[in-house]
Protein backbone atom coordinates (compact mmCIF):
# COMPACT_ATOMS: atom_id res chain seq x y z
CA UNK A 1 0.00 0.00 0.00
CA UNK A 2 2.35 2.87 -1.10
CA UNK A 3 -0.50 5.18 -0.43
CA UNK A 4 -0.46 4.75 2.92
CA UNK A 5 2.22 6.56 4.36
CA UNK A 6 1.61 9.33 2.05
CA UNK A 7 -1.76 9.71 2.78
CA UNK A 8 -0.60 10.29 6.41
CA UNK A 9 1.46 13.11 5.54
CA UNK A 10 -1.04 14.77 3.08
CA UNK A 11 -3.10 14.06 6.44
CA UNK A 12 -0.81 15.96 8.54
CA UNK A 13 -0.14 18.77 6.37
CA UNK A 14 -3.98 19.45 6.77
CA UNK A 15 -3.97 18.86 10.64
CA UNK A 16 -0.39 20.02 11.87
CA UNK A 17 -1.63 23.93 12.01
CA UNK A 18 -4.90 23.08 14.08
CA UNK A 19 -6.18 20.32 15.84
CA UNK A 20 -9.93 19.62 14.79
CA UNK A 21 -12.71 19.71 17.32
CA UNK A 22 -14.20 16.26 17.11
CA UNK A 23 -10.95 14.44 18.57
CA UNK A 24 -12.13 11.22 20.06
CA UNK A 25 -10.23 8.80 22.38
CA UNK A 26 -9.94 5.28 19.91
CA UNK A 27 -12.72 2.44 21.95
CA UNK A 28 -10.64 -0.37 23.81
CA UNK A 29 -10.41 -3.11 21.09
CA UNK A 30 -12.53 -6.23 21.66
CA UNK A 31 -10.43 -9.56 20.63
CA UNK A 32 -13.26 -11.97 22.43
CA UNK A 33 -16.04 -12.37 20.07
CA UNK A 34 -15.59 -15.41 17.92
CA UNK A 35 -15.99 -13.57 14.58
CA UNK A 36 -12.62 -12.10 16.07
CA UNK A 37 -10.91 -15.00 16.83
CA UNK A 38 -11.85 -16.46 13.11
CA UNK A 39 -10.29 -13.38 11.55
CA UNK A 40 -7.28 -13.30 13.67
CA UNK A 41 -6.41 -16.94 12.17
CA UNK A 42 -7.57 -15.61 8.48
CA UNK A 43 -5.18 -12.67 9.25
CA UNK A 44 -2.07 -14.51 11.00
CA UNK A 45 -1.76 -16.97 8.40
CA UNK A 46 -1.41 -14.80 6.06
CA UNK A 47 0.93 -12.41 7.20
CA UNK A 48 3.12 -15.01 8.16
CA UNK A 49 3.06 -16.64 4.21
CA UNK A 50 6.22 -14.91 3.09
CA UNK A 51 5.07 -13.25 -0.44
CA UNK A 52 8.31 -10.90 -1.14
CA UNK A 53 9.48 -11.21 -4.54
CA UNK A 54 12.27 -12.86 -4.09
CA UNK A 55 11.21 -16.24 -2.02
CA UNK A 56 7.53 -15.68 -0.82
CA UNK A 57 4.70 -17.05 -3.03
CA UNK A 58 1.44 -14.72 -3.57
CA UNK A 59 0.22 -18.48 -4.86
CA UNK A 60 0.90 -19.93 -1.99
CA UNK A 61 -1.16 -17.15 -0.14
CA UNK A 62 -4.00 -17.38 -2.72
CA UNK A 63 -4.56 -21.21 -2.18
CA UNK A 64 -4.83 -20.58 1.27
CA UNK A 65 -7.67 -18.44 0.96
CA UNK A 66 -9.33 -20.74 -1.54
CA UNK A 67 -8.88 -23.16 1.06
CA UNK A 68 -10.87 -21.17 3.32
CA UNK A 69 -13.36 -19.80 0.98
CA UNK A 70 -14.58 -23.28 -0.22
CA UNK A 71 -14.55 -23.88 3.84
CA UNK A 72 -17.20 -21.88 4.11
CA UNK A 73 -19.53 -23.07 1.30
CA UNK A 74 -18.16 -21.21 -2.30
CA UNK A 75 -18.56 -23.61 -5.14
CA UNK A 76 -15.59 -24.01 -7.15
CA UNK A 77 -17.08 -21.70 -9.96
CA UNK A 78 -17.19 -19.03 -7.31
CA UNK A 79 -13.85 -19.28 -6.98
CA UNK A 80 -10.56 -18.49 -9.17
CA UNK A 81 -7.38 -18.97 -8.84
CA UNK A 82 -4.96 -18.00 -11.46
CA UNK A 83 -1.58 -17.67 -12.30
CA UNK A 84 1.20 -17.73 -15.65
CA UNK A 85 3.80 -20.18 -16.26
CA UNK A 86 6.51 -17.81 -16.09
CA UNK A 87 5.43 -16.63 -12.80
CA UNK A 88 4.23 -19.51 -11.11
CA UNK A 89 4.99 -17.61 -7.79
CA UNK A 90 2.34 -14.58 -8.59
CA UNK A 91 -0.61 -16.10 -8.55
CA UNK A 92 -3.99 -14.16 -6.86
CA UNK A 93 -7.55 -15.69 -6.67
CA UNK A 94 -10.98 -13.92 -7.42
CA UNK A 95 -14.31 -15.08 -5.59
CA UNK A 96 -17.75 -13.68 -6.37
CA UNK A 97 -21.22 -13.63 -4.05
CA UNK A 98 -23.75 -13.52 -6.24
CA UNK A 99 -26.17 -10.65 -6.00
CA UNK A 100 -30.04 -11.10 -6.08
CA UNK A 101 -30.72 -8.28 -8.35
CA UNK A 102 -28.95 -8.88 -11.77
CA UNK A 103 -29.78 -5.37 -13.09
CA UNK A 104 -27.36 -3.98 -10.15
CA UNK A 105 -23.98 -3.75 -11.32
CA UNK A 106 -21.01 -5.98 -9.40
CA UNK A 107 -18.94 -3.87 -6.62
CA UNK A 108 -15.17 -5.20 -6.68
CA UNK A 109 -12.65 -5.59 -3.99
CA UNK A 110 -9.29 -5.41 -4.54
CA UNK A 111 -6.45 -5.64 -2.43
CA UNK A 112 -2.85 -7.58 -3.00
CA UNK A 113 -1.03 -10.35 -1.30
CA UNK A 114 2.80 -9.64 -2.04
CA UNK A 115 4.61 -7.48 0.54
CA UNK A 116 8.21 -5.79 0.22
CA UNK A 117 10.84 -7.36 0.87
CA UNK A 118 12.49 -7.48 4.85
CA UNK A 119 15.62 -8.36 6.33
CA UNK A 120 15.87 -10.42 9.35
CA UNK A 121 18.86 -9.27 10.66
CA UNK A 122 17.69 -5.74 10.11
CA UNK A 123 14.71 -6.00 11.67
CA UNK A 124 13.60 -6.12 16.11
CA UNK A 125 11.84 -8.94 15.66
CA UNK A 126 11.35 -11.72 12.48
CA UNK A 127 9.78 -10.31 9.98
CA UNK A 128 7.47 -12.65 9.11
CA UNK A 129 6.10 -14.61 12.78
CA UNK A 130 3.30 -11.87 14.23
CA UNK A 131 3.52 -10.62 17.15
CA UNK A 132 1.42 -8.90 19.71
CA UNK A 133 3.48 -6.04 21.34
CA UNK A 134 2.23 -2.83 23.90
CA UNK A 135 -0.96 -2.70 21.47
CA UNK A 136 0.01 -3.69 18.20
CA UNK A 137 0.61 -6.44 15.84
CA UNK A 138 4.31 -5.95 14.42
CA UNK A 139 5.34 -8.08 10.87
CA UNK A 140 6.17 -7.27 7.30
CA UNK A 141 2.83 -6.57 5.58
CA UNK A 142 0.62 -5.96 8.71
CA UNK A 143 -0.78 -2.94 7.27
CA UNK A 144 0.50 -3.01 3.54
CA UNK A 145 -1.56 -4.83 2.53
CA UNK A 146 -2.37 -7.84 4.11
CA UNK A 147 -4.34 -5.49 6.88
CA UNK A 148 -7.29 -5.11 3.81
CA UNK A 149 -6.54 -8.30 1.98
CA UNK A 150 -7.62 -10.27 5.09
CA UNK A 151 -10.75 -8.26 5.80
CA UNK A 152 -11.85 -8.73 2.37
CA UNK A 153 -11.30 -12.21 2.38
CA UNK A 154 -12.66 -12.41 5.92
CA UNK A 155 -15.82 -10.04 4.99
CA UNK A 156 -16.70 -12.68 2.33
CA UNK A 157 -16.20 -15.90 4.62
CA UNK A 158 -18.57 -13.69 6.92
CA UNK A 159 -21.17 -13.00 3.87
CA UNK A 160 -21.16 -16.63 2.75
CA UNK A 161 -21.48 -18.39 6.91
CA UNK A 162 -24.16 -15.53 7.98
CA UNK A 163 -26.50 -16.76 4.29
CA UNK A 164 -26.52 -12.72 3.60
CA UNK A 165 -27.56 -12.22 0.60
CA UNK A 166 -26.40 -9.24 -1.45
CA UNK A 167 -29.14 -7.51 -3.79
CA UNK A 168 -25.46 -5.92 -5.99
CA UNK A 169 -23.06 -9.14 -6.82
CA UNK A 170 -19.67 -9.00 -4.26
CA UNK A 171 -16.01 -9.74 -6.04
CA UNK A 172 -13.21 -10.23 -4.37
CA UNK A 173 -9.66 -10.03 -6.27
CA UNK A 174 -6.46 -10.16 -4.20
CA UNK A 175 -3.50 -10.11 -6.66
CA UNK A 176 0.45 -10.05 -6.85
CA UNK A 177 2.74 -7.28 -8.11
CA UNK A 178 1.64 -4.40 -6.69
CA UNK A 179 5.28 -3.59 -4.78
CA UNK A 180 7.66 -3.91 -7.38
CA UNK A 181 7.50 -1.98 -10.16
CA UNK A 182 8.97 -4.70 -12.96
CA UNK A 183 7.15 -8.16 -11.49
CA UNK A 184 3.95 -9.65 -13.06
CA UNK A 185 1.31 -7.87 -12.14
CA UNK A 186 -1.85 -9.63 -11.21
CA UNK A 187 -4.43 -6.44 -11.32
CA UNK A 188 -2.52 -5.48 -15.06
CA UNK A 189 -3.22 -9.53 -16.33
CA UNK A 190 -7.08 -9.54 -14.65
CA UNK A 191 -7.81 -5.96 -16.59
CA UNK A 192 -6.00 -7.22 -19.66
CA UNK A 193 -7.17 -10.52 -19.90
CA UNK A 194 -10.36 -11.09 -17.42
CA UNK A 195 -11.88 -8.22 -17.73
CA UNK A 196 -15.18 -9.84 -17.35
CA UNK A 197 -14.18 -11.24 -14.28
CA UNK A 198 -13.87 -8.30 -12.49
CA UNK A 199 -16.42 -6.06 -14.06
CA UNK A 200 -18.22 -3.95 -11.92
CA UNK A 201 -19.55 -0.64 -11.40
CA UNK A 202 -16.97 0.60 -8.92
CA UNK A 203 -14.15 -0.99 -6.35
CA UNK A 204 -12.95 -0.39 -3.58
CA UNK A 205 -8.75 -0.51 -2.89
CA UNK A 206 -5.76 0.51 -0.53
CA UNK A 207 -4.95 4.13 -0.19
CA UNK A 208 -7.68 5.75 2.25
CA UNK A 209 -7.89 5.16 5.79
CA UNK A 210 -7.45 7.47 9.07
CA UNK A 211 -4.42 8.98 11.18
CA UNK A 212 -4.23 8.73 14.94
CA UNK A 213 -2.61 11.81 16.10
CA UNK A 214 0.92 11.58 18.31
CA UNK A 215 -1.45 10.53 21.36
CA UNK A 216 -3.27 7.77 19.76
CA UNK A 217 -6.36 9.84 19.24
CA UNK A 218 -8.27 9.76 16.11
CA UNK A 219 -7.86 12.35 13.93
CA UNK A 220 -9.47 12.18 10.37
CA UNK A 221 -10.88 9.36 7.91
CA UNK A 222 -9.93 9.84 4.20
CA UNK A 223 -11.73 8.31 1.02
CA UNK A 224 -8.89 8.08 -1.60
CA UNK A 225 -10.54 9.29 -4.86
CA UNK A 226 -8.08 9.25 -7.74
CA UNK A 227 -4.03 8.53 -7.92
CA UNK A 228 -1.16 10.06 -9.66
CA UNK A 229 0.46 7.71 -12.66
CA UNK A 230 3.57 6.34 -11.71
CA UNK A 231 6.42 6.32 -14.26
CA UNK A 232 10.07 6.16 -14.95
CA UNK A 233 12.34 7.66 -17.47
CA UNK A 234 15.93 7.09 -18.54
CA UNK A 235 18.20 10.46 -19.03
CA UNK A 236 20.94 9.16 -21.97
CA UNK A 237 24.30 10.68 -22.62
CA UNK A 238 27.05 9.04 -24.57
CA UNK A 239 30.48 10.60 -26.28
CA UNK A 240 33.55 8.72 -27.53
CA UNK A 241 35.21 10.16 -23.67
CA UNK A 242 38.81 10.02 -23.82
CA UNK A 243 41.89 10.78 -21.50
CA UNK A 244 41.68 12.33 -18.05
CA UNK A 245 44.56 14.27 -19.10
CA UNK A 246 43.39 16.02 -21.50
CA UNK A 247 39.90 17.52 -20.90
CA UNK A 248 37.13 18.71 -23.35
CA UNK A 249 34.21 20.84 -22.71
CA UNK A 250 31.96 17.97 -23.83
CA UNK A 251 31.46 15.93 -20.90
CA UNK A 252 28.78 13.62 -20.35
CA UNK A 253 28.45 13.79 -16.68
CA UNK A 254 28.19 17.76 -17.14
CA UNK A 255 25.68 17.23 -20.02
CA UNK A 256 24.09 14.83 -17.98
CA UNK A 257 24.39 17.07 -14.53
CA UNK A 258 22.77 20.11 -16.95
CA UNK A 259 19.56 18.05 -17.65
CA UNK A 260 18.88 17.17 -14.08
CA UNK A 261 19.34 20.79 -12.97
CA UNK A 262 17.10 21.79 -15.31
CA UNK A 263 14.67 19.24 -14.25
CA UNK A 264 15.18 20.29 -10.84
CA UNK A 265 14.00 23.73 -11.64
CA UNK A 266 11.30 23.33 -13.45
CA UNK A 267 7.87 23.00 -12.27
CA UNK A 268 4.76 21.51 -14.02
CA UNK A 269 1.64 23.39 -13.98
CA UNK A 270 -1.30 23.62 -10.92
CA UNK A 271 -4.17 21.60 -11.64
CA UNK A 272 -7.05 20.50 -10.17
CA UNK A 273 -9.86 17.59 -9.91
CA UNK A 274 -12.85 17.63 -7.94
CA UNK A 275 -11.23 15.69 -5.06
CA UNK A 276 -8.08 17.87 -5.17
CA UNK A 277 -10.33 21.20 -5.14
CA UNK A 278 -12.31 19.62 -2.21
CA UNK A 279 -9.14 18.92 0.11
CA UNK A 280 -7.61 22.21 -0.77
CA UNK A 281 -10.80 23.95 0.18
CA UNK A 282 -10.88 21.89 3.63
CA UNK A 283 -7.33 22.73 3.96
CA UNK A 284 -7.16 26.42 4.02
CA UNK A 285 -10.30 26.15 6.13
CA UNK A 286 -8.46 24.68 8.42
CA UNK A 287 -5.00 26.40 8.42
CA UNK A 288 -6.03 29.61 8.49
CA UNK A 289 -3.26 32.53 7.82
CA UNK A 290 -1.27 33.53 5.11
CA UNK A 291 -1.58 29.95 3.68
CA UNK A 292 -4.63 30.01 3.88
CA UNK A 293 -5.03 33.20 1.89
CA UNK A 294 -2.44 31.77 -0.79
CA UNK A 295 -4.60 28.38 -1.16
CA UNK A 296 -7.80 30.56 -1.61
CA UNK A 297 -6.36 32.31 -4.42
CA UNK A 298 -4.73 29.40 -6.13
CA UNK A 299 -7.97 27.98 -6.16
CA UNK A 300 -9.41 30.82 -8.10
CA UNK A 301 -6.14 31.17 -10.63
CA UNK A 302 -3.91 28.01 -10.73
CA UNK A 303 -1.28 30.55 -12.72
CA UNK A 304 -0.94 32.73 -9.71
CA UNK A 305 2.58 32.25 -9.08
CA UNK A 306 3.12 34.03 -5.72
CA UNK A 307 0.70 31.90 -4.06
CA UNK A 308 1.80 28.72 -5.43
CA UNK A 309 5.31 29.79 -4.00
CA UNK A 310 3.77 29.82 -0.48
CA UNK A 311 1.19 26.59 -0.61
CA UNK A 312 4.34 24.70 -2.35
CA UNK A 313 6.37 25.10 0.99
CA UNK A 314 4.56 22.47 2.24
CA UNK A 315 5.60 19.26 0.30
CA UNK A 316 2.66 17.26 -0.31
CA UNK A 317 1.02 20.13 -0.86
CA UNK A 318 3.11 20.90 -3.90
CA UNK A 319 3.01 17.49 -4.56
CA UNK A 320 -0.96 17.53 -5.16
CA UNK A 321 -1.01 19.84 -7.32
CA UNK A 322 0.96 18.97 -9.84
CA UNK A 323 3.11 16.51 -12.41
CA UNK A 324 6.53 15.70 -10.01
CA UNK A 325 9.75 14.51 -11.94
CA UNK A 326 12.47 14.04 -9.61
CA UNK A 327 16.37 12.45 -9.84
CA UNK A 328 16.31 9.22 -7.84
CA UNK A 329 19.46 7.38 -9.81
CA UNK A 330 22.87 8.45 -11.32
CA UNK A 331 25.34 6.67 -12.78
CA UNK A 332 28.44 7.38 -15.29
CA UNK A 333 31.98 7.42 -16.21
CA UNK A 334 33.85 3.78 -16.53
CA UNK A 335 37.77 4.44 -14.97
CA UNK A 336 38.67 7.48 -12.75
CA UNK A 337 41.54 8.27 -15.39
CA UNK A 338 39.29 8.62 -18.48
CA UNK A 339 37.00 10.87 -19.10
CA UNK A 340 33.11 9.13 -19.24
CA UNK A 341 31.85 7.71 -22.74
CA UNK A 342 28.25 7.16 -21.20
CA UNK A 343 26.37 8.73 -18.26
CA UNK A 344 22.85 8.26 -17.26
CA UNK A 345 20.13 9.12 -14.52
CA UNK A 346 16.22 7.59 -13.87
CA UNK A 347 13.98 10.30 -13.15
CA UNK A 348 10.77 9.33 -11.39
CA UNK A 349 7.28 10.96 -12.50
CA UNK A 350 4.68 11.09 -10.67
CA UNK A 351 2.06 11.89 -13.18
CA UNK A 352 -1.03 14.29 -12.78
CA UNK A 353 -4.27 12.64 -13.77
CA UNK A 354 -5.23 13.02 -17.52
CA UNK A 355 -1.65 13.89 -18.12
CA UNK A 356 0.54 11.19 -20.71
CA UNK A 357 3.73 9.45 -20.22
CA UNK A 358 4.29 10.99 -23.61
CA UNK A 359 3.50 14.19 -22.97
CA UNK A 360 5.85 14.29 -19.36
CA UNK A 361 8.49 12.53 -21.77
CA UNK A 362 8.40 15.46 -24.28
CA UNK A 363 8.22 17.94 -21.25
CA UNK A 364 11.61 16.08 -20.35
CA UNK A 365 13.35 16.32 -23.34
CA UNK A 366 12.30 19.61 -23.99
CA UNK A 367 14.02 20.42 -20.40
CA UNK A 368 17.01 18.58 -20.86
CA UNK A 369 18.26 19.35 -24.47
CA UNK A 370 19.14 17.58 -27.73
CA UNK A 371 22.29 16.54 -25.81
CA UNK A 372 20.06 14.14 -23.91
CA UNK A 373 18.23 10.96 -24.92
CA UNK A 374 15.28 10.54 -22.71
CA UNK A 375 13.01 7.26 -22.92
CA UNK A 376 10.09 5.58 -20.92
CA UNK A 377 11.28 2.55 -19.19
CA UNK A 378 8.65 -0.14 -18.93
CA UNK A 379 6.39 -1.08 -17.86
CA UNK A 380 4.53 1.90 -19.07
CA UNK A 381 1.83 2.71 -17.21
CA UNK A 382 -2.06 3.61 -18.24
CA UNK A 383 -3.31 7.20 -17.96
CA UNK A 384 -4.34 8.17 -14.86
CA UNK A 385 -8.05 9.13 -15.13
CA UNK A 386 -9.69 11.12 -12.69
CA UNK A 387 -12.22 9.45 -10.76
CA UNK A 388 -15.68 10.84 -9.65
CA UNK A 389 -16.13 12.25 -6.52
CA UNK A 390 -19.66 10.57 -6.38
CA UNK A 391 -22.02 11.05 -3.30
CA UNK A 392 -23.00 7.57 -3.65
CA UNK A 393 -19.95 6.40 -3.08
CA UNK A 394 -18.71 9.33 -0.21
CA UNK A 395 -22.60 9.61 1.21
CA UNK A 396 -22.75 6.04 2.79
CA UNK A 397 -18.61 6.18 4.09
CA UNK A 398 -19.36 9.25 5.80
CA UNK A 399 -23.05 8.10 7.36
CA UNK A 400 -21.73 4.86 8.56
CA UNK A 401 -18.29 6.44 9.78
CA UNK A 402 -20.19 8.67 11.99
CA UNK A 403 -21.88 5.40 13.85
CA UNK A 404 -18.42 4.18 14.17
CA UNK A 405 -16.06 6.81 14.48
CA UNK A 406 -18.06 9.78 16.44
CA UNK A 407 -16.77 13.10 15.29
CA UNK A 408 -14.18 11.97 12.85
CA UNK A 409 -14.39 13.88 10.01
CA UNK A 410 -13.78 12.26 6.41
CA UNK A 411 -12.50 13.62 3.90
CA UNK A 412 -11.23 12.71 0.10
CA UNK A 413 -7.93 12.75 -1.29
CA UNK A 414 -6.24 12.35 -4.12
CA UNK A 415 -3.34 10.00 -3.82
CA UNK A 416 0.00 11.45 -5.06
CA UNK A 417 1.33 7.74 -4.93
CA UNK A 418 0.21 5.23 -6.97
CA UNK A 419 -1.64 1.89 -6.84
CA UNK A 420 -3.20 -1.30 -8.67
CA UNK A 421 -6.15 0.99 -8.82
CA UNK A 422 -4.76 2.71 -12.43
CA UNK A 423 -4.83 -0.89 -14.07
CA UNK A 424 -9.17 -1.43 -13.17
CA UNK A 425 -9.17 3.10 -14.14
CA UNK A 426 -7.94 2.31 -17.71
CA UNK A 427 -11.11 0.02 -18.06
CA UNK A 428 -13.53 1.87 -16.82
CA UNK A 429 -13.81 1.05 -13.07
CA UNK A 430 -14.13 3.72 -10.98
CA UNK A 431 -11.51 2.84 -7.98
CA UNK A 432 -11.84 4.60 -4.33
CA UNK A 433 -9.23 4.46 -1.37
CA UNK A 434 -11.58 2.32 1.33
CA UNK A 435 -11.22 4.74 4.78
CA UNK A 436 -11.53 2.66 7.85
CA UNK A 437 -7.67 1.45 9.60
CA UNK A 438 -5.84 4.24 11.15
CA UNK A 439 -2.32 4.83 11.15
CA UNK A 440 0.30 6.53 13.14
CA UNK A 441 1.56 10.03 12.30
CA UNK A 442 4.65 8.31 11.16
CA UNK A 443 3.40 5.76 8.62
CA UNK A 444 3.77 2.90 11.04
CA UNK A 445 6.61 1.41 8.95
CA UNK A 446 5.15 0.60 6.43
CA UNK A 447 8.00 -0.49 3.41
CA UNK A 448 10.56 0.35 6.11
CA UNK A 449 11.39 -1.62 9.51
CA UNK A 450 9.56 -2.92 11.61
CA UNK A 451 5.84 -2.51 9.92
CA UNK A 452 3.33 -2.56 12.64
CA UNK A 453 -0.72 -1.70 13.20
CA UNK A 454 -2.47 -0.44 16.53
CA UNK A 455 -4.69 -3.64 17.37
CA UNK A 456 -7.58 -1.33 17.68
CA UNK A 457 -7.62 -0.06 14.77
CA UNK A 458 -7.32 -3.94 11.98
CA UNK A 459 -10.37 -4.53 14.40
CA UNK A 460 -12.06 -1.30 14.75
CA UNK A 461 -11.24 -1.02 10.92
CA UNK A 462 -12.57 -4.88 10.17
CA UNK A 463 -16.16 -3.97 11.71
CA UNK A 464 -16.57 -0.80 9.32
CA UNK A 465 -15.49 -1.75 6.24
CA UNK A 466 -17.39 -4.89 6.82
CA UNK A 467 -20.64 -2.68 7.14
CA UNK A 468 -19.62 -0.58 4.81
CA UNK A 469 -19.61 -2.90 2.04
CA UNK A 470 -22.58 -4.31 3.14
CA UNK A 471 -24.63 -1.07 2.68
CA UNK A 472 -22.93 -0.46 -0.76
CA UNK A 473 -23.86 -4.01 -1.76
CA UNK A 474 -27.67 -3.35 -0.70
Amino acid sequence: MRATGLMAARLGALLGATALAALLPATAQAQSRPDQKAFFGLYKELVETNTTLSVGSCTKAAEQIGARMKAAGYSDSAITLFSVPDHPREGGIVVILDGSDKKAKPMLLLGHLDVVEAKREDWVRDPFTLIEEDGYYYARGTVDDKAQAAIWADSMIRFKTEGYKPKRTIKLALTCGEETTYAWNGAQWLAQNKPDLIAAEFALNEGGGGRYDATGRRQVLAMQVGEKASQNYTFLVTNPGGHSSQPVPINAIYQLADAIKAVQGYEFPVKFTDTTRVFFIASAAAVGGPMATAITRLLTNPEDAEADAVVSRDKAMHSTLRTTCVATIATAGHAENALPQRASANINCRIFPGETVEGTRLKLQELAGPAVTVTANAPIRPTAVPTKLDPKIMGPARTLAAQHFPGVPLLPLMSTGATDGIFLQAIGIPVYGAPGTFIDPDGNGTHGLNERIRVESIYAGRDYLFDLVKLYAG
